[in-house]
């Protein structure tokens, strides 16, 4: 795995720039629902907006990005709200509020519409504002995330998927986990990335590059605060009448795309998700792939990912 081009750190140590990696991709910060959003954008034509997960930012679709622009596509890969370039509100991390930002990132855009692609919690958004704001949402692609309610129901009953979220209960202490996050350099962030993959690694210069992302202040509270308010509100109003809200079947073409050997995420906890959608739905299964297939082997992901925007009959 090549790093994209380097800028000087301001250190001047030539290690690449974070969050703002260079590459044929421009960076710019666009404004949507009340806050200010880092974006790195290439290529023209129909949006397609990638979404990150944890614990990464947007660098993690430096591959996808110049293949969808190769292909003919504008793609744009944001930082979600408190991680990478991104504002780091005090509050406003609930899934809800969450897609919103996504939703008013496709409008400042100037878009009608946009493709949504989404990892781990970016899939979790991503299938959220496709129930939420159907009309800005032209298709839907999740690697690495059941449906947000396929997710509860897992983490609740399944006892498997229970332990292999063990991060997410351990995220539910206060200050520790930004903490831990944070610790030797975020040594634990580095060991995530590598003992969620699968037997392609990410170099370590790769995992360097997400390392040195969380150790930006205040990145650590604001990645895991999602996570808080999943589990925190399972139980309260606001927590219920979400999971009401997200019955609304999805109504465009959906991509599921799972890595086999993925340890955070079951595969069988994926598995159901599609019933959740009244459209086409196509599932992808990466053999010998773990949680980050986008990375893993970029080419696969990118050319399963293209072919599918580019079909004119994903139910096929």
């Amino acid at each position: 795995m090549n790093l994209p081009a380097r800028s000087q750190s301001p250190s001047g140590s030539g290690r690449p720039s974070v969050p703002r990696v260079e590459g044929p991709w421009t960076h710019r910060d666009v404004a949507a629902n009340g806050a200010r959003f880092h974006i790195a954008e290439l290529g023209d034509g129909p949006l397609v907006l990638l979404l990150h997960g944890f614990p990464q930012f947007w660098w993690t679709w430096r591959h996808q990005l110049t293949a969808l622009a190769d292909a003919g596509f504008r793609a744009v890969a944001m930082d979600l709200r408190g991680v990478g370039g991104s504002d780091r509100t005090p509050r406003g991390y609930d899934p809800g509020n969450l897609a919103l930002d996504v939703t008013g990132v496709i409008r400042s855009l100037g878009e009608p519409d946009a493709a949504l692609v989404g990892h781990d919690l970016g899939g979790y958004l991503a299938w959220t504002a496709a129930a939420m704001r159907p009309k800005l949402v032209r298709r839907l692609a999740v690697s690495s995330m059941p449906h947000p309610r396929r997710w509860r129901s897992a983490m609740l009953t399944d006892l498997r998927q229970s332990r292999s979220g063990a991060y997410i209960w351990g995220f539910q202490r206060p200050w520790l986990p930004e903490r831990q996050l944070t610790a030797d350099d975020s040594a634990l962030v580095g060991r995530l990335v590598q003992e969620w993959s699968g037997p392609s690694l990410p170099d370590e210069e790769a995992v360097d590059v997400y390392r040195r992302a969380m150790q930006i202040p205040s990145t650590a509270h604001c990645a895991v605060e999602p996570y808080r308010w999943m589990v925190r509100s399972m139980a309260r109003p606001d927590g219920i009448q979400f999971n009401r809200r997200m019955k609304r079947p999805v109504r465009v073409p959906t991509l599921q795309m799972h890595g086999s050997l993925d340890p955070a995420i079951g595969t069988r906890s994926v598995a159901g998700s599609g019933e959740y959608v009244e459209a086409p739905y196509r599932w992808r299964l990466f053999d010998g792939l773990g949680h980050f297939p986008q990375e893993e082997d970029p080419v696969a992901f990118s050319t399963e990912l293209i072919n599918w925007l580019k079909d004119p009959e994903p139910d096929r």
